[in-house]
Formats: C-alpha cells, sequence, structure tokens
C-alpha cells in the first residue's frame, strides 16, 4: 500500500484529451455531398450559449469562449460533481 500515493501521482500526470463541442446536428448524405468553401452551416444553439468541455464524449463542464493571443481558450462557468468527471473518465 506504501505504492499508492505514488501510484495516484502517475495516474493524475496522464494526459487525456478534451473536446469544446460547439454544436452538432444532423444533416442528410446528399447535404453534407454538396457542401463546398464557403458553405454556411446553421445550428440550434444561441451564439452566446455555454459550450460543452467534454471527457470521453462525456460533457463534464461548460464555458465560454476567450480569446489568448491569437488562440481560442475556454473560460469554466461550470462543473459538474467530481464522481461524474471520474465516470467520464472510465475509470
Amino acid at each position: 500500500m506504501a505504492d499508492a500515493p505514488q501510484n495516484l501521482d502517475r495516474v493524475l500526470r496522464i494526459r487525456i484529451p478534451v473536446t469544446v463541442v460547439l454544436a452538432e446536428r444532423k444533416m442528410a448524405l446528399e447535404e453534407v455531398m454538396v457542401l463546398a468553401p464557403g458553405s454556411v452551416i446553421e445550428f440550434d444553439r444561441h451564439h452566446q450559449q455555454l459550450l460543452d468541455l467534454c471527457v470521453n464524449h462525456k460533457p463534464i463542464a461548460r464555458g465560454e469562449t476567450v480569446t489568448l493571443r491569437e488562440k481560442f481558450g475556454l473560460r469554466v462557468r461550470e462543473i459538474g460533481p467530481l464522481k461524474e468527471t471520474i465516470r467520464s473518465l472510465g475509470v
């Protein structure tokens, strides 16, 4: 059991992919096939609505977009329960 804290430290340093979901919708294949540069796809999500931060395709938090220098970022405004976050990791 003496190795438990060291093993936990190793697990907590594992890098995992996180995704920010802007919006989703279903489209007919024929609509996708005619997409071209300049095409616009409309979504049902309001432009000021919080975005979902996901791990393993499961939302763990929500936030708003920010600009950091010339890059996109997410300011977390809401975060789910720790137990749900751990489940998202598949642990």
